[in-house]
């Protein structure tokens, strides 16, 4: 690991690889709110808040930039999640997504 790293940062691609890495972790985290919100609705929304809590913490106690700035992104890409979660449930009270028939409502 330690040379891949070395290697991003001696050929100055640290830009480009954070780069499609947060493309690829908001990629991630897009279908992970829908599913959330699909099996367990908004309640599951402090999942996210520790999930980056847990980011934040880790990006600024780990050694080099680059994962660093990866846990970064995870954690705000985590607390950006929690308003999806709840625009997500809008956008399926519209009829936009479905709707779990299995979920209780409240």
């Amino acid at each position: 690991m330690q040379d891949i790293l070395s290697y991003i940062d001696a050929n100055n691609l640290t830009g480009l690889c954070v780069g499609l890495c947060t493309f690829l972790v908001i990629g991630l985290f897009h279908p992970i709110v829908i599913k959330a919100e699909y099996h367990w609705g908004v309640r599951s929304w402090w999942v996210f808040l520790v999930a980056g809590l847990a980011a934040a913490a880790g990006s600024v106690t780990v050694d080099g930039m680059f994962v660093s700035m990866l846990l970064g992104v995870v954690a705000f890409s985590s607390f950006w999640s929690i308003l999806e979660m709840f625009q997500q449930r809008e956008r399926v009270r519209k009829g936009w997504f479905p709707e779990n028939p299995k979920k209780k409502k409240k």
